[in-house]
C-alpha cells in the first residue's frame, strides 16, 4: 500500500486547486489505491481523471466495479497528445479556435 503518495496527492490536488489528475502508476493496484483515495476526498469526489494503464482490461473492470465517472483510461503505450485529448474531453475545450 503506498499510504505516503496518497496523502501526497490529496494535499497537492487540494493545494493547487487541481482542474484534474493524470495517474500513471506502473503497478494497477496503486492506481486504484490513489484513485480510492482522491474520490473519498472530498475535493476529488467529481475530479475528472486521467487514468493510464498497463493494464487496460484489468483497469477497466475495477473502474466498472466502482462505478467511476468523469474517467477516460490511456492504454500504455501513449503519447502526451493521447493524454492531452482525454483532458480536453474531460474538462471541455477552454480555448476558441
Amino acid at each position: 500500500m503506498s499510504t505516503g503518495y496518497t496523502d501526497e496527492l490529496i494535499e497537492l490536488v487540494e493545494r493547487e486547486q487541481a482542474a484534474a489528475v493524470v495517474l500513471d502508476c506502473s503497478v494497477l493496484a496503486v492506481s486504484e489505491s490513489l484513485f480510492d483515495r482522491l474520490r473519498a476526498d472530498p475535493a476529488g469526489r467529481v475530479m475528472p481523471v486521467v487514468l493510464i494503464s498497463d493494464m487496460p482490461e484489468q483497469a477497466v473492470a475495477g473502474l466498472r466495479s466502482r462505478e467511476a465517472s468523469r474517467v477516460l483510461l490511456v492504454p500504455k503505450p501513449f503519447s502526451g497528445s493521447q493524454v492531452a485529448r482525454a483532458l480536453t474531453e474531460l474538462l471541455g475545450s477552454t480555448t476558441s479556435a
